[in-house]
Order: C-alpha cells, then structure tokens, then sequence
C-alpha cells in the first residue's frame, strides 16, 4: 500500500502547487495598488490636507522603505511558521493601512496608515515569491515571475475603477472601501497557502529544464548568515541595485524628457489605440513591466539566470540609447520607452529565481527577503537622480544614517560572524544592532521631517546634468550588470556547503512523496 499511497501524494503535491501559485498571485494583485496606484491619490491629498506635494509623498517613500527592508524578518517568520498566519495578518495590515489612509487628517496619520500598509504588502510579496521558490524548483524563474508579474502589473484591472472612484466619491471612499476588498482578498487567498512537504521534489525535478540551471542548482539549504558569506549573495546584490537604480530613475525622467522634446502631448496611433504620447508610454509601463517578467523568468529556465542576465540588461541599456536618439518622433518615444520598462522589470524573476538555485528551497523566503532589499536601497538614489537633473542641492544626512545603520547591521549578523569569522558575544552584537536601530530610526525620521537637527551636515548642491545625464547613468549601470553577469557571475561556482550540511540527494523511488 505504501506505493499508491506515496503515489497518490505525489500527484495531489503536483496539481496543489499550481492552485497555491494561483492564490500567491492573486495576493499580489491585491496589494499591487498600495505601489502603482499610489500616484492617483496625490493631487487630492496634497488639496485636503493642504500641504505640498513633496511632503506627501514622503508616504511613498515610507512605504517602499517598509515593503522592503523588513522582508527579511517576514520571511523568517514565514519560514518558521508557515505562510497561512502570516498572510492573514499581512491582509489585515493592508485593509487598515489603506482605510487608515483615508480617515488621515494630518501627515503624520497618514504616514503611519501607509507604513501599516507596507508591512502588509511586504509580508505578501516576500511570501508570495518564497512559495513560487519553494514549489517550482523546475520552473523557478517562470513561477517567480508570474508571481512578480501580479506585483507589477496588478494594479492595470483596478486603476479604472479606483480612479473614477476617487473622481465620482472622493479619495477617502477609494482608500476604505478598496482598502477592505483587498485586504479581505488577501484574508482569503491565505487560506490556500502552505510550504510543501519536508522532503517533497516534483517528478520533473532534474528530469526537465536547461542543463544549465540544473548544474547551477543546489540541494543544500543555506541559512541567511550562510548566504551572506559568500561572494555570489553580494555580486547578486550589487547587480540588482545597480539595474532597479538605473530603471528607476530613467522612468522618473520620463515626463521631463517629453516635455522637453514637445511630445507630451501629441496623440499617438498604436494597436488600436489613440492617446497622449506620455500618457501611452506610462500606461506601457504597467502591461509591459508585467509581462516582461514571466517571459525572462521562462527564457532563464531554459538558456540559464545569468545568460538571460546578460541578454536583458543589455538590451535595456541599447533600448534607452536608441530612446534618446530617436525620442523626438512621438511614435518612437513610446515604442522604445515600452522596450526600456520590458528590460529592466525581469529583476523580480530572475534574482529570486538565482536565489533560490543558489541557496536552497528551506529558507527561501528569508534569502530572498534580504536581496530584495536592494529594491529599497535603489529607491534611496532615485531622488538623488532627480537633484541631479536639476541640478539642486541635496540632503544626504538621512541617506548617510540609513546606510550607517544598514552596514552595522550586515557587520554584526552576517558579515563579522561569518566572512571575517569574528566572535561577537550576545552583549556586543545586542549593543551593535541597538546602536543599527537608532541610526535607521533617526534616518526614516529625518526623511520624514527633514527640519530635524543632527550633529552633522551633508547638503550639497549637485552638477546639473539634466535628464539626459540620468539616462546615461542608467546606461551605465545596465551595461555594467550585464558585464557582470557574463564574465563574472556566470563563471562563479554555485556556492556549497560541507557535506554535514547538504541534504541527501532525492532518489527518483522519494521524487515527489509528501
């Protein structure tokens, strides 16, 4: 009876796992608004809560700073007990963020709404991407990026009905009332959500797939602090920064540029459709960054992470050049400025999905919660690149005591214990991490209120360069990863761990029992 049993589990394990990537992505969805449906609720806050628009969208700031730097400790809770409780809680921290948003009636309400919605958010992206890591080890870049497509091209099924929402009702009915169903959306997709089974490996596994993900696959479970000694974590976190850095800021250069040129406001003629050449470019943004990142995500699983690497952002770095050449022709800009957000969104798929062959299944959510960080520390640089087009002065004060705070942090976790092999006592990395906390407290306050004293000052004016030279930078930084891919990431060794600490290879009789 064992073998129809364990047979029967196997097959129940292979057709779950697609209903749980299903709800994973529906959960995704559900709070893809808190991000890309931000910009609509702008202009009506800053009129009722009579304040300028920099300060509200400090809230914005808040929130990616939330949604991201605190992934790590998500995902080691999720990790540690299980996906269900943790989503749940993260659907009632959305629906309240959001109503929250909506009841504020001051700044600081509303920046403390929209922090309690990006710890809701950053537990469902963190959970959603390990679950795709966890039950797709054959199709891992094509799963995180279907999960991270529901992320980045989420909101396109409800920016329509929140914006006329906020046209017809107002911007608080919007936040409360779209605040509930999605966090009641979120509720209910987390009933459908679990880690596979200890042991658990689909009958695909090393049985499909590229031979050139397979050999760069582990079975070895690397612990966080395991990761981070290794050269591969820190080449991958560099890489992703530079690239998100670099997209981030040519789509914030992208209206400037327009206007610039005096396309703006031209109607462009494509596929059916007619509408302002800027208005067409950012609508691009959402279906392209979407769909770009289960396309890279399923070319990865079959030419290989660091291949697909070199190739996209490569390509990203040739399409904002031929932008720049050719973004005077209306039709054009919007083409190749589609091209330029189709290049850089795959990070969200092929990061994790690297992760995950690099480092292991049974920490994934906690690994890939700490590069995913790189997606905050990217956002810091953005408002420089706009200082930088200006050619204004910049307050570096809270983005010193931010990566203060952040480099204490790797030192006494990671770095000091395990790359230099120093033994901290409990008393000195306790007063280390109080001392992290402090500096990365004082750091979010002083972006909050930039009026408050500290004991140094770092304001500096920065050389104009205007938006072409952010373009340029992001040039740089694309074609500097994709060098980085070919010649050096893909010639590393998969990392390894001695042989205590690898897991027995699966024989095809255990390939799939629960």
């Amino acid at each position: 009876m064992a073998a129809p049993t364990a047979a029967i589990a196997s097959k129940t394990s292979e057709s779950n796992r697609w209903i749980i990537l299903f709800f994973s992505i529906l959960s995704m969805v559900a709070v893809a608004n808190f991000q890309y449906g931000w910009t609509l609720f702008v202009p009506p806050l800053q009129k009722h809560l009579k304040t300028e628009q920099a300060l509200v969208q400090v809230t914005f700031t808040i929130f990616v700073l939330l949604e991201t730097w605190l992934v790590p400790f998500e995902g080691w809770l999720v990790d540690t007990f299980g996906p269900k409780l943790l989503v749940m809680i993260a659907g009632v921290l959305a629906g309240i963020g959001w109503v929250g948003s909506g009841k504020a009636e001051s700044l600081t309400a509303l920046y403390l709404s929209y922090a309690v919605a990006g710890l809701g958010a950053g537990i469902v992206y963190g959970t959603a991407v390990g679950s795709a890591l966890k039950w797709f080890p054959d199709h891992r870049g094509l799963a995180a990026g279907l999960t991270a497509a529901g992320f980045g091209a989420g909101s396109a099924f409800t920016v329509a009905p929140i914006a006329n929402m906020i046209a017809s009702a107002g911007y608080q009915a919007a936040f409360i009332r779209w605040g509930i169903i999605q966090g009641v959306t979120v509720i209910v997709a987390a009933f459908f959500l679990k880690s596979p089974p200890a042991g658990w490996m689909p009958k695909t596994w090393r049985l499909t797939g590229s031979q050139e993900v397979k050999k760069r696959q582990t079975q070895a479970d690397f612990t966080s602090g395991q990761m981070a000694a290794t050269p591969n974590f820190w080449l991958m976190y560099v890489m992703m920064t530079m690239v998100a850095t670099g997209g981030l800021m040519a789509v914030a250069q992208l209206n400037p540029m327009a206007v610039d040129f005096k396309v703006d406001k031209i109607p462009v003629h494509l596929l059916g459709l007619a509408m302002p050449a800027l208005v067409f470019a950012l609508s691009a943004d959402r279906l392209v960054n979407g769909l770009c990142r289960p396309f890279w995500g399923w070319v990865s699983d079959h030419i290989g992470r660091e291949m697909t690497m070199t190739v996209a952002f490569g390509l990203e770095a040739i399409a904002i050049f031929v932008l720049l050449k050719f973004a005077h022709n209306p039709l054009l800009f919007v083409i190749f400025s589609a091209f330029t957000f189709f290049g850089w969104g795959e990070i969200f798929s092929l990061f994790p999905a690297l992760c995950g062959d690099f480092f292991g299944r049974k920490h994934a959510t906690e690994n890939y919660g700490f590069l995913y960080t790189a997606k905050g520390t990217a956002s810091m640089f953005v408002p420089i690149g706009s200082a930088l087009a200006a050619g204004k002065a910049f307050d570096f004060r809270a983005d010193i005591l931010l990566l203060l705070g952040g480099l204490l942090v790797l030192f006494a976790v990671f770095v000091g214990p395990t790359a230099l092999r120093l033994e901290l006592s409990r008393n000195t990395k306790a007063i280390l991490l109080a001392v992290a906390g402090v500096l990365i407290t004082y750091g979010i306050i002083l972006t909050v209120v930039p009026t408050v004293w500290t004991p140094f000052h770092a304001k500096f004016v920065l050389p104009k360069t205007g938006w072409m030279g952010v373009f340029r930078v992001a040039i740089t930084f694309d074609a500097c990863a994709a060098l980085l891919a070919f010649f050096v990431l893909r010639r590393m060794k998969a990392p390894v761990l001695s042989e205590a600490s690898v897991a027995p290879q699966l024989t095809p009789a255990t390939r799939g029992v629960a």
